[in-house]
């Protein structure tokens, strides 16, 4: 069976033994449906979980298979890649475990992202840090930062880009099933007059706003902004200043963000909607006089990152500002880490 790139042209005929690390979580069951999608080649699956759900059964491509409690051991003995998506802790408990017999794991937790003997991959940008992996370890980047810098890197290309002011409007996905059910729970409990029960967000969702996404550091941002600060220059290899500002909004999946860049050289609108039109992973829907524009509620569950509402900054005059849309668990988790290893395979970089 065949995987394919971008192109959708056929890259490598292989097959191999894959593991899901949190199987049962919002990512784990993304990593399942991607990996059907793009017919990724797979000779055996293996799915591991916590205790909790541990025996519980899925369904892939026609066959049923039991999520393993995960345990130290040799239980990865065979395993070529390993999908990991069960929080920082588990992945900085198991990493060992995982990687000792030649396992690549591919991790969607914040565990590694900026140590620097772990590349932090987005395959648009900078595929080829895969390569460099001395622990076994790519990370995944946080879903915010992949969105974001897939569209930079289509204006990077026209010049550098110096300067980035981002906002986000996070929907409930990015804090997990359980957060989505609680939205859902949350505007019924609000119609049905009941008391509004909040365990997920700081506040209630429903109906709301919240600017704040993880605590607070001592600089007033927060941890979320802190990733997209730090993570772009690691990514971008790049000295790139970004300052963020991120908000929990009532979407219940696909992030959105407005985004002002600051290049060196002025990039004019024909050319930034080129760019985007023949960028990889992009996709523009920028036409204004047509309400035709990004929006998370029609882009749900699509792999691209969106773009529109490409416009020049008034204030700056190196500047250009737009909108852009992706599906935080999607491009934003599952789909960027199947792509990690997409381009592994093509460019023969598994060997143990």
């Amino acid at each position: 069976m065949g995987i394919c790139d971008g192109a959708n042209l056929p890259i490598l005929q292989v097959a191999m033994k894959v593991a899901i690390v949190g199987a049962s979580g919002a990512v784990g069951q993304e990593f399942l449906r991607v990996l059907t999608e793009r017919e990724f080649p797979i000779d055996e699956l293996v799915l591991f979980g916590s205790a909790r759900s541990a025996g519980t059964k899925y369904t892939f491509r026609g066959k049923e298979y039991e999520v393993q409690l995960l345990k130290h051991g040799d239980d990865f003995k065979d395993v070529d890649i390993a999908f990991t998506s069960a929080g920082a802790g588990v992945s900085k408990e198991y990493a060992e475990d995982i990687t000792r017999y030649g396992a690549v794991m591919i991790d969607n937790s914040s565990a590694f992202r900026m140590d620097e003997d772990v590349p932090l991959v987005v395959p648009e940008c900078n595929a080829a840090d895969a390569l460099n992996r001395p622990r076994g370890i790519i990370a995944n980047p946080n879903c915010t930062t992949i969105m974001m810098v897939v569209a930079l890197q289509a204006f990077e290309n026209i010049s550098h880009i110096k300067r980035v002011h981002v906002s986000s409007y996070q929907a409930a996905s990015g804090a997990g099933q359980a957060a989505m059910d609680e939205l859902h729970e949350q505007y019924r409990q609000v119609l049905a007059g009941e008391p509004v029960k909040v365990e997920k967000f700081a506040y209630q969702l429903a109906y709301n706003v919240i600017p704040q996404i993880d605590v607070f550091t001592d600089n007033g941002y927060t941890k979320e902004e802190m990733k997209m600060y730090n993570e772009t220059k690691k990514i971008m290899h790049s000295d790139i200043e970004v300052s963020a500002m991120c908000v929990r909004v009532p979407a219940l999946r696909a992030h959105s963000e407005s985004i002002w860049i600051e290049t060196e050289q002025p990039i004019s609108v024909e050319q930034a909607r080129k760019a985007i039109e023949e960028g990889e992973g992009l996709v523009l829907m920028d036409n204004p006089a047509n309400k035709e524009y990004p929006m998370p509620l029609f882009l749900a569950g699509k792999e691209p990152v969106y773009v529109g509402r490409i416009r020049k900054d008034l204030a700056n005059p190196n500047g250009l500002t737009f909108w852009l849309v992706s599906d935080q668990i999607k491009k934003g988790a599952a789909l960027n880490a199947v792509q990690i290893a997409e381009w592994l395979i093509k460019n023969n970089g598994l060997k143990k």
